[in-house]
């Protein structure tokens, strides 16, 4: 007679527990949906902020259509005083990409000499612009920076600005 009582209150218990896991379930499942509603809207709105946000796409430039331009010399340029009364300097190797399918790379390649003292003066003008410390950190922001100049004086035919060497001393 225990073995049976015994028996008809571990039934009773995993029914309970049966029950008790489905309420549970649904209750779960709804949260679940809503979190993942939240964490897909919150996905959609950091893609957004990591646009350009000026409503221009950067084209993909494949590897082929891709020249790169790399300045021979490193260019030593003295940085923007920190009030620590020592001047610091930054040596740097330039690379620009350059797409040879658009419109302006014929201007450009036939004359290249003409815009290299251009850009070089757009590279010294921004880099110049920074402290030691806050060129150690910038280097991206650096690199954009000169970009955007680049492009607003010449077009989109550079459309990358790279160091392949940036040291301080």
């Amino acid at each position: 007679m225990k073995k049976n009582l015994l028996s008809i209150v571990i039934l009773a218990l995993l029914v309970v527990n049966i029950a008790l896991t489905t309420v549970m379930m649904f209750t779960v499942m709804k949260n679940e949906q809503g979190a993942g509603k939240i964490i897909t809207d919150i996905a959609s709105a950091l893609s957004l902020e990591l646009d350009k946000g000026d409503g221009k796409e950067e084209a993909e430039v494949s590897i082929k259509d891709t020249e790169i331009f790399e300045y021979a010399d490193d260019m030593t340029i003295s940085l923007k005083s920190d009030g620590s009364g020592s001047t610091s300097y930054c040596i740097c190797k330039v690379s620009l990409s350059i797409n040879t399918k658009d419109d302006g790379y014929k201007d450009y390649s036939a004359n290249p000499e003409k815009y290299q003292t251009l850009i070089q003066s757009d590279i010294l003008s921004v880099v110049s612009s920074y402290t030691r410390d806050e060129a150690q950190l910038s280097k991206e922001i650096i690199e954009e920076q000169i970009l955007k100049n680049i492009q607003e004086k010449y077009g989109t035919v550079i459309y990358k600005v790279s160091f392949s060497k940036f040291m301080f001393g």
